[in-house]
């Protein structure tokens, strides 16, 4: 992680989000980043491997079952969420949940009432 980080930080790519689950031997790291362009040449540049999906970020309410709420939606439409984490917003009011699923298309379409955006 902390090369993958000097290596952006350097090219100036700011990272909006991650995750880094705990692993024994080579782990996956997950990052969203602001500049996806930048990113890609600079890992490129530094020759580090690296593979690209699309994650869904949605704003939900920071509640009791605003989560099983989507869940239900993807589970209704038989898409498989594939890796999920989320926090709590600055304030606290909003969960900022980020999401990688087996249809983007789909998912992206049944989850548009759901505060979403894609990256």
């Amino acid at each position: 992680m902390a090369q993958v980080a000097s290596v952006l930080g350097e090219a100036g790519v700011n990272i909006k989000a991650f995750s880094a689950p705990e692993v024994t031997g080579t782990g996956k790291l997950r990052l969203l980043v602001a500049d996806l362009d930048g990113a890609r040449t600079a890992l490129r540049t530094a020759k580090i491997k690296f593979t690209e999906e699309t994650a869904l970020i949605l704003s939900l309410e920071n509640k009791p079952g605003a989560l099983n709420e989507v869940a239900d939606l993807l589970t209704q439409a038989r898409i498989n969420i594939k890796c999920g984490y989320c926090t709590p917003s600055r304030e606290g009011k909003r969960a900022i949940v980020v999401l990688t699923v087996s249809n983007t298309d789909k998912a992206l379409s049944i989850l548009r009432n759901q505060s979403l955006d894609e990256f």
